[in-house]
């Protein structure tokens, strides 16, 4: 199977059948996400306990590249610190600019599929709509105590 076929599949299963759209009840942590330029939509939730995400989910609509990269995003980061969700969120940003090393786009399992991305520009924004998002919920958790965001409900 070539590259561009497994990245189809991938994506498409990811897109059609995702394991983690739903709605986390007690989630700790929840902000929307907007991709103005395309229309994706999410509401990220996060439940988190002893500094590590213990369940995460999110809901909302868009293409098919933005429900994909937020359904794998959350294959990765589940289980895992905050920090560590964060340096994997910067691995995937740097790897859309074409600047991850190989070593480093390893750590991001399925999420490597979508490092051709950078080369449809107009996708880009698309792919990097969940990690964005991620990464301002757990910037503001580390920043703050308790998230007092008008976009977060805690």
């Amino acid at each position: 199977m070539d590259t561009k076929e497994l990245y189809r599949e991938i994506l498409n299963e990811h897109n059609i059948n995702p394991a983690h759209k739903s709605k986390t009840p007690d989630a700790d942590l929840t902000l929307n996400g907007v991709n103005p330029s395309c229309g994706d939509n999410i509401t990220l939730y996060l439940r988190t306990q002893d500094g590590k995400i213990t369940q995460g989910s999110f809901e909302g609509s868009g293409c098919a590249i933005s429900q994909a990269s937020c359904d794998m995003m959350l294959d990765l980061i589940i289980g895992k610190s905050a920090d560590e969700a964060l340096r994997l969120g910067d691995i995937f940003m740097r790897m859309i600019k074409g600047e991850a090393s190989e070593e480093e786009m390893e750590e991001l399992d399925e999420a490597s599929l979508l490092r051709d991305i950078s080369h449809m520009p107009s996708r880009v924004k698309c792919a990097e709509l969940g990690w964005r998002t991620a990464k301002e919920m757990l910037g503001l958790k580390k920043d703050q105590a308790s998230v007092s965001n008008p976009h977060c409900d805690s």
